[in-house]
């Protein structure tokens, strides 16, 4: 199986015909992904030719759902328009979006995950600024290379997108259920919590890797919930050891205050959780090998 995403999702993207949608709408054709359409604004009645598949564009999010029945939204809309075309996928119901837009303001953000939660959370909001969901040979929504590992029975979560496909990438030889990059913003919508917890529900995900780094402390709150609620084995990173203090690294939530939100500081949390943490991503994904070969 796979969480969040699979080869029944039926997808959509919303800045198509854009620079970047387009793109990567054609990178997700190739990778298998069922994409059945696009939206932009003042463009509907268009179809958008991509290497003999031809997509019809939409309005809007509602008329793009009727038509086509899709239930994930992939969102390559620029900062200034974002939250706006995340509340209007939020308003037409749809199950899955995926937020890849970097440098939207936090306010925004803050926005349209109240507005989800307000209208009864239908939607479930993966990002922003994230490499999206790949479930390896099912299906691609966002911009994570599809050809760095196949299916197999690993689950993965991650803050970083490159990170992401370095994890993938070690340890291809095993492939992964799913993999979903949360995005490091300061304000996000799936959790590490909630992966873990899908993946923990998942019977064909048999281990997972948990990759966080500097900055607030959803690790910490992720390792009291693996201590009462994840029973399956779990392997984690933190980035950012050597990071200095009240410097941003990377992502706009990657900031050590003080004492808090450092690299050590979650390690140890992990830890206590019984998570083995590795030094490195390649130690890391050295842990995550010995338990696969553990678990035959």
């Amino acid at each position: 199986m796979a969480i969040f995403l699979t080869e029944h999702s039926k997808v959509i993207v919303q800045g198509m015909t854009g620079a970047e949608g387009s793109k990567h709408t054609k990178r997700m054709l190739k990778s298998g992904t069922t994409i059945v359409g696009g939206v932009t604004p003042g463009k509907g009645g268009q179809t958008v030719d991509f290497d003999g598949t031809l997509l019809p564009v939409f309005n809007s999010v509602g008329e793009a759902m009727a038509a086509t029945g899709a239930d994930v939204t992939v969102v390559f809309v620029p900062p200034k328009f974002a939250k706006g075309a995340v509340v209007e996928a939020i308003d037409a119901g749809i199950g899955l979006a995926v937020v890849i837009t970097e440098g939207i303001p936090v306010h925004d953000t803050a926005y349209f995950w109240a507005h989800a939660n307000a209208t009864g959370n239908k939607t479930r909001i993966i990002g922003p600024n994230c490499p999206g969901v790949i479930s390896p040979g099912k299906s691609n929504a966002g911009i994570i290379p599809a050809d760095i590992s196949g299916p197999g029975k690993i689950g993965l979560v991650s803050k970083s997108g490159t990170l992401t496909y370095q994890m993938m990438y070690e340890l291809r030889d095993f492939g992964f259920s799913t993999a979903v990059g949360i995005g490091g913003d300061p304000i996000i919508g799936t959790t590490h919590i909630d992966a873990l917890q899908a993946f923990q529900d998942d019977p064909e995900t048999a281990a997972i890797v948990m990759i966080g780094e500097i900055g607030g402390d959803a690790e910490e709150r992720a390792a009291a919930y693996i201590a009462e609620h994840i029973t399956k084995p779990v392997v984690g990173y933190v980035a950012g050891f050597t990071a200095p203090e009240g410097k941003t690294m990377g992502h706009a939530g990657a900031i050590v205050s003080g004492s808090s939100g450092t690299a050590a500081a979650k390690q140890e949390a992990l830890e206590a959780a019984g998570v083995k943490v590795g030094k490195t991503p390649s130690a890391t994904a050295a842990l995550m090998r010995e338990i696969m070969q553990n678990l035959g």
